[in-house]
């Protein structure tokens, strides 16, 4: 059984959108909107998301009206997306919706991963929900060199420091990469 990491992008007040739910602000840093491929979970088999990334995902791109795009992004990947709403999909994606408790949902994001890692996408309180029941194994973050006023935090949850290891620190590019343990 793979990992689950959430990987996502942070400015360095700790917000992972802005107040319109946009990441304008993380393709504005130099090398944001072509990140280096291995920021990325390398063995990452599944995608998951909350209805506001994926939403934001499709705006962003015009993925309805060009699903090829879905593909640079996603691949071929199963994505599972939390929501409590009927949304689009687009042609030819593997896009799962989910609804309910993180728990609940679980079994079928693991069976669908196999032996892969699983990667949160965004966002934070997802991420939290799946730390709030001990499944959340690392967290990687590229804090890129933004300040916001406000928005989506990365983590809306008090985590104390027993709960995290660093495990490295490294620039790459314009951003500071930091990758932590979850500690149970």
């Amino acid at each position: 059984m793979g990992q689950i990491i959430f990987d996502t992008a942070t400015t360095i007040n700790g917000w992972i959108a802005d107040e319109q739910n946009s990441l304008a602000w993380l393709f504005a840093v130099e090398n944001g909107d072509t990140p280096d491929a291995g920021l990325f979970p390398a063995d990452a088999a599944v995608l998951v998301e909350g209805s506001t990334t994926y939403e934001w995902i499709l705006a962003e791109q015009d993925i309805l009206a060009h699903p090829e795009k879905w593909q640079d992004f996603h691949g071929e990947k199963t994505t599972f997306v939390f929501t409590s709403r009927d949304l689009p999909v687009p042609d030819g994606a593997d896009v799962r919706f989910v609804s309910g408790p993180v728990a609940d949902a679980l079994p079928a994001i693991r069976e669908a991963a196999g032996d892969g890692d699983i990667w949160v996408v965004g966002g934070g309180d997802l991420a939290g929900q799946l730390l709030d029941i001990g499944a959340l194994d690392q967290i990687a973050l590229s804090v890129a060199p933004v300040a916001l006023t406000g928005g989506a935090p990365l983590l809306p949850r008090r985590v104390e420091s027993d709960r995290l290891h660093l495990v490295s620190a490294t620039a790459v590019g314009q951003f500071a990469r930091l990758v932590y343990d979850v500690r149970p």
